[in-house]
């Protein structure tokens, strides 16, 4: 991060960074916990999830408004500008990240104390690890102001699609083979896209995080290996 002549605006950009950081620290850690209790069935965890996206949403909002006051307060240009506007939208990932690991809570407290009909916990750990591994890597990145660190996690975007899409086509399989395990696979298949976008959104930082770093924007197409959309639907 440059040095500026006004100390208090490299302060109001450490605030800022500050909060992303910490903002970045309660998504990912509501991710573990949210799949913690989906594979432990455990709904007490899940309520907890759900009430502390709130804290999230607050970060987001005070991140918005200090970079709002500190563009009309210093009136930035360049990579000064770069670096505000970059904690607005990383800001809204973060919230969009929050939002998902309390939809897969909501997806544990549906399910209650059903039996299980499937066993797809290696799966959805899986895919979480992946995910969680990939959002601490390019809040890193970003930290550090890493444009390698941030392009690795954006190539690598496509390799989380592919273990959603198997993922994906196991629990077809199960509801195909047993009409009984329709209602506990669609909650699972609810559960699996919401972690497979939380891979798109940390891909979002990694954009971010290369404008930030670089003065451009990413030109190439993503490299996505979702088929889902390609397959038709248990309920279609």
């Amino acid at each position: 991060m440059t040095q500026h002549t006004v100390a208090s605006f490299d302060a109001d950009l450490q605030t800022l960074a500050g909060m992303i950081g910490e903002m970045g620290k309660r998504a990912v850690h509501s991710l573990a916990d949210a799949t913690k209790a989906l594979l432990e069935r455990n709904v007490q965890l899940a309520q907890q999830v759900i009430a502390a996206d709130r804290n999230i949403d607050d970060l987001q909002h005070l991140i918005e408004e200090k970079a709002v006051a500190t563009i009309a307060k210093r009136q930035p240009m360049a990579i000064d500008l770069r670096e505000i506007i970059s904690t607005i939208r990383i800001a809204n990932d973060l919230e969009r990240v929050g939002d998902l690991a309390k939809n897969v809570a909501k997806r544990v407290i549906a399910i209650g104390d059903q039996p299980s009909p499937v066993n797809v916990a290696s799966g959805l750990g899986t895919l979480s690890t992946r995910v969680g591994e990939q959002l601490s890597a390019v809040l890193g990145a970003y930290r550090n102001r890493d444009d390698e660190g941030a392009l690795d996690v954006w190539r690598a975007d496509g390799a989380i699609d592919v273990l959603f899409t198997s993922l994906f086509r196991e629990l077809l399989t199960y509801m195909m083979e047993d009409p009984r395990s329709i209602g506990f696979c669609t909650h699972l298949l609810f559960c699996a896209k919401n972690l497979e976008r939380v891979g798109d959104h940390a891909t979002n930082i990694a954009e971010t995080a290369h404008y930030v770093v670089t003065g451009d924007t990413l030109s190439a197409e993503r490299p996505k290996a979702d088929e889902s959309s390609a397959m038709r639907s248990p309920q279609s």
